[in-house]
């Protein structure tokens, strides 16, 4: 609706409803952040407020949406909204009713409500240390300790915040690697996906080894197997590695979704590490990534699945339009042929007869009686030699046997159209012909004859009383360039005008195929066609084809 075009602009979430509680409008930010959006009553039930009114048995009292249709003064509200996939996110929500509208917007303030949880939590700690500073004399361990378990929070919550921001399967696994590095003080930490027994380094924080096959031995694949976190003190990060020249730590961290090993995140520090005081950590990090690195492949799979339909639509599209086309041409060849035919007998009849009137007027002795009947009967012949004319023009430009890349002059070939289309131009448009001198140039004359034909007539039919059409021909660089202007009334969208099914002359009048067949056939050319218009000034048709 055209009232609400403003709130498109909104960047928060908008949706407008009317009186009889219909939704009437939906901005582009609503659609992005509830795709799972029915109707207005199926997503009143998933919208909570964060503490419910309990003093009442009233339904529309726990219905934030349904306090905002029937609230008569402006309404705002904190409520939690539980998507398809069970998670929940928050939103600041304000209406305003405006006549018979509703006007309802939503700010997200989920990393907000975290923020405060955090928050809350970590007071929660320094609370406990201040405690623990009274009754225990080893204050720096316990502060140390806290300061451990806030970096955790911090270190699952940055990964969360990475995961839910980016589907890039890369920049998720790069940012939990930066993070692991960070925690243990890892000089090398790197992601290696399951491959055919091994495992294939594809992500790495030094750039190193990627598309490497490493492998362990059997006591670290039982680790792996069970889905367990292993902690070693050894010289080689994998079977395949050079030794280090002292020990080092090594940490591997299997990946899973739904007991399915996905990879795993190999970590190797010089710093001992209590396995006991991160393993909550290293857990909550392996579910978060198993799950993120299914959601990528899906998408990944969902695009190209996406590319593929795309292409194959527009593959779908052009075939179409050439079967459209080839239909067309083929009942108009059939339909100017029998045409033909049923003209030809009646004009060899008319003609024969036109021959022995001749003879027969020069026997007249009247001399004003001869005149006027010779005059009529060179008339009459020169009536029969143009509408033989015309059958012979249309023959030329159907050409249906010529399917055959051919030679052709393409000054006659627009001549030939332009005699077709004499009727539309004749005491009405001036046609101004500036041919250059052309080679022969090879290509489809019945189908660039379509092309000129197309053009031409949508060029009369832009010029609505009296007008000009100028023809340009040229040959430069290997290039035949063709150009065809007219002082019609110009085109208001000119970037739609090749779309198959735009047109501008109103339903039932065209069927807008002609420019989108007419692109189709330059293409098959391997040539190019634009157009340059103003409105009311006229439009300007370019068409280049290589000769080669």
């Amino acid at each position: 609706m055209g009232k609400f075009e403003i709130l498109k602009k909104f960047n928060m979430a908008t949706i407008v409803l009317s009186e009889n509680k219909e939704t009437v409008f939906r901005n582009n930010v609503f659609k992005r952040v509830f795709p799972d959006f029915d109707n207005i009553k199926k997503f009143s039930h998933k919208l909570y407020y964060e503490v419910y009114p309990l003093d009442s048995n009233d339904f529309t009292i726990h219905s934030p949406i349904l306090q905002a249709l029937n609230s008569k003064e402006d309404f705002s509200a904190h409520v939690m909204y539980q998507t398809s996939n069970n998670d929940y996110y928050y939103y600041d929500m304000n209406s305003a009713t405006r006549g018979k509208y509703t006007i309802i917007t939503f700010t997200d303030v989920t990393a907000k409500v975290n923020l405060e949880t955090a928050s809350k939590l970590n007071k929660k700690f320094q609370k406990q240390i201040e405690i623990l500073e009274k009754e225990n004399s080893n204050m720096k361990k316990v502060q140390m300790h806290a300061q451990f378990q806030a970096m955790k929070l911090l270190l699952l919550n940055n990964i969360s915040n990475t995961i839910r921001k980016s589907i890039d399967i890369s920049a998720i696994l790069t940012s939990a690697l930066q993070e692991l590095s960070s925690m243990f003080g890892a000089f090398r930490a790197y992601y290696a996906e399951k491959s055919d027994g091994k495992f294939k380094i594809t992500e790495s924080v030094s750039k190193k080894d990627r598309n490497k096959l490493i492998s362990f031995d059997d006591d670290i694949n039982k680790y792996i197997k069970n889905s367990k976190v292993s902690c070693q003190t050894c010289r080689k990060e994998y079977k395949e590695a050079e030794p280090y020249k002292e020990n080092i730590q090594r940490i591997i961290l299997p990946i899973y979704h739904l007991n399915k090993l996905k990879g795993i995140i190999v970590l190797a520090t010089k710093q001992k590490v209590k396995l006991d005081d991160t393993l909550e950590v290293l857990n909550g990090v392996s579910t978060q990534l198993g799950n993120a690195v299914v959601q990528a492949e899906l998408y990944k799979k969902n695009a190209q699945m996406v590319t593929d339909l795309t292409k194959a639509l527009k593959e779908l599209k052009e075939t179409q339009l050439q079967l459209i086309n080839s239909e067309k041409m083929a009942s108009l060849g059939q339909l100017v042929a029998g045409i033909a035919h049923e003209i030809n007998t009646p004009i060899a009849s008319i003609k024969s007869n036109n021959e022995i009137s001749q003879k027969l007027i020069s026997r007249i002795k009247d001399k004003e009686l001869f005149d006027l009947l010779k005059e009529i009967n060179e008339i009459d012949a020169e009536a029969i030699e143009r509408i033989r004319g015309i059958v012979v023009s249309l023959r030329k430009f159907i050409r249906l046997d010529e399917a055959d890349l051919q030679e052709a002059d393409i000054n006659k070939e627009i001549d030939l159209t332009l005699n077709l289309i004499k009727h539309e131009t004749k005491n009405r448009i001036e046609i101004v012909k500036n041919y250059g001198k052309l080679p022969p140039i090879k290509c489809y004359p019945n189908m660039l004859n379509q092309v000129f034909m197309n053009i031409l007539v949508n060029a009369t039919h832009s010029i609505k009383n009296e007008g000009k059409i100028t023809i340009d021909t040229n040959f430069k660089n290997k290039n035949l360039i063709v150009k065809i202007k007219d002082t019609g009334c110009g085109i208001k969208e000119p970037d739609k005008i090749f779309d198959a099914g735009y047109t501008t002359k109103g339903v039932g009048v065209g069927t807008g195929l002609g420019l989108a067949i007419s692109q189709k056939i330059i293409e098959k050319h391997k040539g190019k066609i634009g157009v340059k218009t103003k409105l009311n000034k006229g439009s300007e048709f370019s068409i280049t084809i290589p000769s080669e």
